[in-house]
């Protein structure tokens, strides 16, 4: 079958275009999706690479979702059109019939949206791509997104006024320590002082997150290998996904001195200029690293983000430090949390978290 079309619903206000490569998983994907779906059907990758060099700007699908073959056709394909900014807002889901680490290694690397492999969840994979047509389709990067999704989020004025307070206070009565950690850090290894990363906050707004460097100065370039051996935050269900979320235990990329500012959370005390700017608030979800942004699986996901950013929230208090911590349950209290916000409920985490730091946590 050379790319057939199959258009399911054409009356419906919201139509999203899909091309599929595959012959192997493609009759039971295709019964669960949506009937706003208008698909394109190919045999293999090469069929599906023949039609997209037919297409303009106008006619190009939303989404591509191929089946992954053993002969790497497949991710050379994906490796190709990456390339080609024709394709740069086009969203791409790889399915496997087996699991294999170093397939979900090249999916991170080549930036994938999504790598399900078999048993796969249907209904995951039906809500995965539900959220990419609702959210990503919006605008093709966090950055952009940030500019254009209304949120309906505002900080209460009372909740901004302890924010400058409390961290107006703790920058000047702790500018000792940052001091001499700052002169440890300086003769203990090289690297900055303080490391900056991407972090992605309130209302997908991506903003520069300051820590005190804890790790080794080449610690973002082996963060994707480590993501897929030694995350903490292990997959749920055979079949589903990598986990959003990276952790890793026993972490070797960290220094010594840093190991002892993690174990403290000294490492966190800069994060007190990012509250003081606006970027953050003292307690709310953790911000996110972009690369764990850009893995949101539901519009489960999307709830963490409209409520505040914040320097400790339900999940330090709650279940840091645990062992059988999961991926979910960090959801939950990230959910519950930005449902459900209060200053009662702020000055409960700011007074529980301080037991919190002493818990022993090696991630």
């Amino acid at each position: 079958m050379m790319h057939t079309t199959t258009d399911w619903n054409e009356s419906a206000g919201l139509r999203v275009r899909l091309a599929y490569a595959g012959t192997q998983l493609r009759d039971s994907i295709f019964a669960e999706l949506p009937a706003h779906y208008q698909i394109t059907s190919n045999d293999t990758v090469k069929q599906l690479d023949d039609y997209l060099a037919e297409q303009s700007i106008l006619s190009m699908p939303d989404i591509v979702v191929a089946e992954v073959d053993d002969a790497g056709e497949t991710m050379k394909f994906v490796e190709r059109i990456k390339k080609n900014g024709l394709f740069k807002q086009m969203l791409i889901v790889l399915v496997s019939a087996k699991v294999d680490p170093e397939l979900k290694k090249q999916a991170i690397k080549l930036k994938v949206n999504d790598l399900y492999s078999m048993p796969i969840n249907l209904g995951h994979l039906r809500e995965r791509l539900n959220f990419l047509v609702n959210f990503k389709l919006i605008k093709p990067t966090l950055a952009e997104l940030s500019e254009k999704v209304d949120t309906t989020y505002k900080l209460p004025p009372g909740k901004r006024a302890m924010d400058i307070f409390f961290s107006g206070m703790a920058l000047l009565m702790l500018s000792p320590v940052f001091l001499v950690v700052a002169l440890a850090i300086k003769f203990g290894s090289k690297g900055p002082i303080i490391y900056k990363s991407k972090r992605v906050g309130t209302g997908y707004h991506v903003f520069d997150f300051y820590k005190f460097r804890s790790m080794r100065s080449d610690a973002d370039q082996l963060l994707a290998k480590m993501a897929i051996e030694n995350n903490q935050y292990a997959v749920e269900e055979t079949g589903a996904k990598a986990a959003s979320f990276v952790k890793i235990k026993n972490d070797p990329r960290i220094t010594k001195l840093g190991a002892f500012l993690r174990s403290s959370s000294i490492d966190e005390l800069p994060q007190f200029f990012n509250i003081l700017k606006g970027d953050m608030s003292i307690v709310g979800n953790r911000p996110l690293p972009v690369y764990e942004a850009e893995m949101l699986t539901s519009n489960e996901w999307a709830m963490r983000f409209l409520g505040p950013a914040g320097l400790t929230g339900l999940w330090q208090v709650t279940k840091r430090g645990k062992d059988d911590m999961s991926e979910r349950e960090r959801k939950k209290l990230d959910n519950f949390y930005a449902q459900n916000y209060s200053i009662l409920l702020d000055l409960k985490i700011i007074f529980s978290t301080i037991p919190a730091l002493f818990q022993k946590e090696k991630v």
